[in-house]
């Protein structure tokens, strides 16, 4: 009776790996880490944030947690996976906050303004990125882009393939 049950057990645990070793799962769970502020995405953000030199140390806290807050409003929804033997390719819509456009709209505003972004009459790059991480801070517009993400089976196990930079910026809201 204890070798059925024991065989039942690894059973089903072989059987739950096999569930989540497909290429659609394996984009699910690559997506549900930077909804859940996984380890790995939060390490990968906070050494992007560390090496902006355009930040304070005030300003590189404020962008991080407005990235944090974008990846956790982040949604997708699988539209399709294609299989062709160790390729596949899954096709994903996702819903991010639109931050591309209120970098493009605090661009035009500085031109248009510069005189108050103005210390003695010297322009201060601090002052403007303050401006700019405030309206970021308050985006709230969504705004959706389909990713065609690549992966490949190595050792029997499906595996996303590195995202280029367009991707990249698609899920940090920052496509133009």
């Amino acid at each position: 009776m204890k070798k059925i049950l024991l065989l039942i057990i690894s059973m089903f645990f072989i059987g739950c790996d096999d569930l989540n070793n497909t290429p659609t799962r394996q984009v699910e769970m690559f997506f549900n880490k930077y909804q859940t502020l996984d380890k790995e995405v939060l390490d990968d953000l906070n050494d992007v944030v560390a090496i902006e030199s355009a930040f304070n140390t005030e300003q590189r806290e404020k962008y991080r947690e407005i990235v944090k807050s974008n990846y956790q409003k982040l949604m997708y929804k699988v539209k399709d996976e294609e299989i062709n033997g160790n390729n596949a390719v899954v096709t994903v819509e996702i819903e991010v906050v639109d931050y591309s456009s209120i970098v493009k709209d605090a661009n035009k505003y500085l031109e248009e303004h510069e005189e108050e972004f103005m210390v003695d009459n010297v322009y201060d790059e601090d002052k403007f990125t303050d401006y700019k991480l405030d309206k970021l801070k308050d985006a709230k517009t969504m705004v959706k882009y389909t990713l065609k993400l690549n992966l490949t089976k190595v050792n029997n196990n499906w595996v996303l393939d590195e995202l280029d930079s367009t991707d990249i910026e698609k899920i940090n809201g920052m496509y133009m």
